[in-house]
């Protein structure tokens, strides 16, 4: 299984069917806050208009086997270089016309599925099917619709057939029982997804409000209260919540994976783990799990405006029922700093910070920079000679708990420039005086870094008072801040990007990323979508400053280590294996692909490869090291007092054992120790 949180923004889109003055009195309300705001305001004309509609059809039809060739053309001509008048204009109609068309093809895609259901599907039909990596021009014809539908439901039946058995003989043996259940399986979903985008007419409008806002940058976005609530609840460690983990399953079906012991889910006494869940309500809206986006999944459950959630789940072959739930408010264990001791020949601290979260209601402190100091002084206790930070896969989020962590690390003077509208330049000082922490610091980073984790990082590898490792950052040095559309308005907000920040050098890493002091490769770094991918993406720049600061350690310190580092690195075996499993996994997702027929044959061999290739990956990672890693003495103690937090902490333990990256990290704490 593979364990997810349902924090996963994906889009879905559904009919629009607001009043048009209304639409675009809220667009230029908008527009209006942006332009006011924004660090980097774009004005509204035909470059907005294409990228609005671009994205548009892009998402409603990524496939392309919606719209009709003759569709597009005429709803392109009419409204791709002009949809910037029209809202200027205050006529928004043209999002009726839109979704009228849209409406049109969904419904005529939903009679050719379900003809399709009734009849049998000819398996020994020559033909072909291609994939494309990035969108490519509507093109259905007519005539070609049923045809193109047929062979998107044929291979995706022949590929749910292929993931049944690694025997390409038993597969064929028992085809005709197999594809009747996988048939079933594929058109049912398919039908239930266009009946859930038939039935909701509002996600449409928001959308477009979202298509608007990312024109100016990738991270200006608009939200309902819904939205906002969960957004926030993601960067806090204490928040409502049902106290249950899930995981996806072979099926792609959502099944309960761990239920906290102290939370509303558990207390019900009536959800077990392995629990199928098949739908979520709020009470007023019911989402089916197999027709729902993971986005609409996700603010059903972390909207603080859902304190009451009714899951329908089903345990094995059971009958559905029904569990009503009442939040609570409860720690969030994967995003709350925790620390361990590795030990080799000096105890060395290890402190993981999953997100710069913070209390962002009470304004009380309760924030990640405060539990990173109480961390630090359980680990002194125990005679740390050196600490590993961890922000591997750490997003941002507050950065004034970013500015107060460094603050801990670094002795005095500046740690960042920042740029507002106005093209002013403010300092960030360090806010406090002395270092709270003086030994040899190894900062953890990869792709999945971002915004306040690179924020921290930059400072301490500009100071010298950290070396990091793992590989280049996403590329985001903007600060957002979250405004109501109006002074009084509490159902509408603008997340939008306010600042620019750059590292005391005057050098920036927007859209390029920090590169690590020693480069390590890690499993899918090929995959990670980076900030230079986003089509808005602001340019990387640089400005001229005339700060003055005093690093660290020595050049000549660093240099030295990163030499040995990296003389380690080209000769272990483990990480010139993920290099060679990476260049699998590049020509897999990256490249071009080949049609391939349209046949259990082809399509068990290509599903074949990406198991064997996942096989290989699975393997890779059970080849374990053991490191010799344990809680703090104080940690212990408090583990005695609070057993139920024991299965977690075991957990996480566990995971830094075999950890290669934790491995090389306290080997360069150890050479610090040594050479300076």
């Amino acid at each position: 299984m593979k364990r997810f949180s349902l924090v996963i923004f994906l889009t879905t889109f559904s009919l629009f069917g607001q009043n048009s003055a209304t639409t675009c009195e809220k667009l230029s309300k908008i527009n209006a806050l942006i332009q006011r705001e924004h660090v980097n305001p774009k004005p509204v004309d035909d470059s907005l208009s294409v990228f609005v509609f671009d994205s548009f059809i892009d998402k409603m039809d990524p496939s392309r086997n919606i719209f009709l060739k003759s569709e597009y053309d005429i709803l392109s001509k009419k409204y791709r270089l002009n949809i910037d008048d029209f809202i200027k204009s205050n006529d928004c109609s043209f999002l009726t016309e839109i979704s009228t068309v849209y409406k049109k093809d969904l419904l005529r895609n939903k009679a050719i599925l379900e003809k399709i259901n009734r009849e049998p599907i000819d398996y020994e039909l020559k033909d072909t099917i291609r994939f494309y990596k990035k969108a490519f021009p509507i093109y259905l014809l007519d005539n070609q619709v049923e045809k193109v539908w047929r062979k998107k439901i044929r291979y995706q039946i022949l590929d749910d057939i292929s993931q049944t058995s690694k025997n390409l003989d038993s597969i064929k043996a028992n085809f005709s029982s197999i594809e009747a259940l996988a048939k079933n399986i594929v058109i049912q979903n398919e039908l239930c997804r266009i009946n859930t985008i038939l039935q909701n007419d509002t996600d449409f409008e928001e959308n477009l409000y979202n298509d608007f806002c990312s024109y100016f940058d990738p991270h200006t976005s608009y939200f309902s209260d819904d939205s906002k609530s969960s957004f926030v609840a993601s960067l806090s460690k204490e928040h409502l919540s049902l106290g249950l983990n899930v995981s996806l399953n072979e099926k792609s079906e959502i099944i309960v994976d761990e239920l906290d012991p102290n939370g509303p889910a558990f207390l019900t006494g009536k959800i077990k783990k392995g629990d199928q869940i098949i739908s979520i309500s709020n009470q007023k809206e019911t989402l089916l799990v197999t027709c729902a986006s993971l986005e609409s999944i996700s603010n059903m459950i972390l909207s603080e405006a859902n304190k009451n959630i009714v899951l329908t789940l089903k345990r094995k072959a059971g009958k559905n029922f029904d569990v009503l739930v009442e939040k609570q408010v409860i720690k969030d264990e994967e995003n709350t700093v925790y620390s361990f001791i590795i030990e080799k020949d000096i105890k060395i601290g290890y402190i993981k910070i999953p997100s710069f979260y913070a209390d962002f209601e009470d304004n009380n402190s309760k924030g990640c920079a405060q539990d990173v100091v109480r961390e630090i002084i359980k680990l002194q206790k125990d005679n740390i000679k050196g600490l590993v930070i961890d922000l591997i896969d750490n997003g941002g989020g507050s950065m004034e708990e970013a500015i107060k962590l460094a603050g801990i690390f670094v002795d005095r003077g500046p740690i960042s420039v920042v740029i507002d509208k106005d093209k002013i330049q403010t300092s960030i000082e360090d806010p406090f005086k002395g270092m709270f922490y003086k030994d040899p610091i190894v900062i953890l980073v990869n792709g999945n870094s971002a915004s306040a984790s690179e924020f921290f990082a930059a400072t301490l590898q500009d100071y010298n008072r950290a070396l990091l490792i793992g590989s280049t950052t996403l590329g985001k040095a903007t600060m957002q801040t979250i405004l109501p559309l109006e002074e009084n308005d509490k159902e509408n907000f603008v997340k939008v990007t306010v600042n620019k920040f750059y590292r005391i050098t005057g050098k920036s890493h927007q859209s390029v990323g920090i590169s690590p002091n020693v480069m390590l490769p890690e499993i899918y770094e090929t995959i990670f979508q980076k900030e230079s991918n986003f089509p808005t993406a602001l340019k990387n720049d640089s400005i001229t400053t005339y700060i003055k600061f005093k690093p660290y350690f020595k050049n000549s310190l660093t240099e030295k280590i990163v030499k040995n580092s990296n003389e380690r690195i080209a000769n272990d075996s483990y990480f010139n294996t993920i290099k060679t499993l990476n260049k699998r996994i590049d020509n897999l997702v990256n490249q071009t692909r080949t049609a391939i027929p349209v046949n259990v044959d082809a399509v068990f061999e290509e599903q074949n490869n990406v198991t064997n290739l996942w096989d290989d990956i699975t393997f890779f990672n059970a080849k374990s090291i053991d490191l010799n890693v344990y809680n703090s003495n104080l940690n212990k103690y408090l583990l005695a007092i609070h057993p139920m937090e024991k299965t977690y902490n075991q957990f996480q333990l566990n995971a830094l054992k075999t950890n290669h990256y934790l491995k090389e990290a306290i080997t360069i704490i150890e050479d610090f120790n040594t050479f300076k």
